[in-house]
């Protein structure tokens, strides 16, 4: 069993930046982050390959969020520059072992999730 903490969550002001911390029990492949904002579905974000280092991005956060992994620390991060009030959700990290490529960006793909830690961004 992979166990998964968030931490980092907040409030900031439109265009400010948050660092997002996934601490992960042991080793696997794929790390990820999804967002659920409030009345709306679970959303990927990103993805990371923690062998190759290969990231992916959905299109709302691309040049904005950094998903970055220090193994010694075994743990995930994701970096949120330029936070707009739509980026404003619950933000989850969850793994997965490499099945084709880290890029899943269904849910229902994941086994593995954290708890979840809110980020609000005023306008």
């Amino acid at each position: 069993q992979v166990q998964l903490a968030e931490s980092g969550g907040g409030s900031v002001q439109a265009g400010g930046s948050l660092r997002l911390s996934c601490v992960v029990s042991r080793w696997i492949n794929c790390m990820t982050w999804f967002r659920q904002g409030a009345g709306k579905e679970r959303e990927w974000v990103a993805s990371m390959n923690i062998d190759n280092q290969i990231t992916y991005y959905a299109d709302s956060v691309k040049g904005r969020f950094t998903i970055s992994h220090d193994e010694d620390k075994r743990t995930s991060y994701l970096q949120m520059n330029g936070l707009k009030p739509e980026d404003a959700a619950v933000y989850y990290c969850a793994a997965r072992p490499k099945i084709g490529s880290c890029r899943a960006v269904e849910a229902s793909q994941y086994i593995h999730w954290g708890q979840g830690t809110q980020v609000a961004v005023d306008s």
